[in-house]
């Protein structure tokens, strides 16, 4: 009963995080508003970690059986993606690298602002 209960409380916050999703004209993804609103409530003590914490971790656990589906289609859609499978690959090399880049150059400016002072 437990572990219903944790389910239903994850479920109503992922709920009402779709709901904010149709409200509010951002173009943000409703699993961010869950996430956003499931930190708010924990932070402020509103919901406790024990109210969600076995269910969560049991989400966890189970999260790489949920890729399978996903890891089916492209195995279904690789005659469609191999035309483009070179490019893409490309793109994901140098944007990683770029994201690499920017984020050490920003950490190691912040990391210098904050010894100035």
């Amino acid at each position: 009963m437990k572990y219903l209960k944790q389910f239903l409380i994850i479920l109503a916050v992922s709920f009402i995080g779709e709901a904010f999703h149709h409200i509010i004209p951002l173009p943000v993804p409703a699993s961010i508003y869950g996430l956003v609103l499931m930190f708010i409530l924990l932070c402020t003590g509103i919901l406790k970690l024990d109210d969600v914490k076995d269910t969560a971790e049991f989400l966890i656990l189970i999260m790489p059986v949920m890729f399978i589906p996903a890891g089916v289609r492209l195995m279904v859609s690789w005659n469609d993606l191999r035309p483009v499978l070179l490019p893409a690959i490309l793109i994901l090399l140098i944007t990683t690298v770029l994201v690499f880049f920017v984020t050490g150059k920003t950490a190691s400016l912040l990391m210098k602002g904050g010894k100035k002072a």
